[in-house]
């Protein structure tokens, strides 16, 4: 039996790339964990950009700033995650929506134990630091971008480029929001999408590794054989041919 090659999540053209972003991602996050571990006060850099308040918005823009947040809330999320899903299974990329589900997951994941791990809080004891929103909705753009760049067949400029665009318009967007709601320092936005970055490369790697086995295994199996009749294996063994 041979099996119908199946496209990588993360192009072979990019992943060099993506690793070496991924690993640059992964020290701010930590750097920026250590300068604010168990802060509950802005930070010199975000008092460049502006104090998180409740009010640092007002409409119309405030209505768009809590859209744009609920699409990081669990209702929100589990509905932008099913639509992306679906999108991909529509166009037979079944490895992309494996990796939009884990790709966020882990990046949510991560910045949830990191929030514990940081100890940084904001009006209160609210953990801030990294925004678990801005990590979610930049990896979901990840996934999306690098489906985008592998169906495309774009090389390792355009590609890179594609990348990072929708990295860096959906952290904007969900970071934008999340520090005109008054929920997350500017620092976390910026460690939220760093989180992103970190991981999302990996898992994309992760799901095409796993598969890429699982697929060799399914092809390779030695049951494959067995299609050519029990008749057959009976005639070879006994020295005469079934006509």
């Amino acid at each position: 039996m041979t099996g119908r090659p199946v496209s990588a999540v993360l192009p072979p053209a990019l992943r060099a790339w993506l690793g070496v972003i991924a690993a640059l991602a992964a020290l701010m996050v930590v750097v920026l964990g250590v300068l604010y571990a168990g802060h509950s006060r802005p930070g010199t850099v975000d008092g460049w950009i502006f104090p998180p308040t409740a009010d640092s918005v007002r409409p119309p823009w405030r209505g768009v700033a809590l859209a744009t947040d609920f699409l990081g809330e669990p209702g929100g999320a589990v509905v932008l995650v099913v639509a992306v899903v679906a999108g991909c299974l529509l166009l037979r990329c079944p490895r992309a929506a494996v990796s939009a589900v884990a790709g966020a997951g882990v990046a949510v994941g991560v910045a949830t134990l990191l929030k514990f791990l940081v100890g940084r809080t904001i009006h209160g004891d609210n953990l801030s630091y990294p925004s678990g929103h801005t990590a979610f909705i930049t990896a979901l753009a990840l996934v999306m971008a690098l489906l985008a760049a592998g169906r495309l067949g774009l090389g390792r400029a355009a590609g890179m480029l594609l990348v990072l665009a929708a990295a860096v318009v959906a952290g904007a967007a969900m970071g934008w929001a999340q520090v005109a709601l008054g929920a997350h320092y500017p620092t976390d936005v910026l460690g939220g999408w760093c989180t992103a970055l970190a991981v999302t490369p990996a898992t994309a790697w992760l799901v095409d590794r796993t598969s890429d086995r699982l697929h060799a295994r399914t092809c390779g199996r030695p049951g494959d054989r067995a299609a050519d009749g029990p008749g057959d294996r009976t005639a070879d063994s006994s020295g005469w041919e079934r006509r």
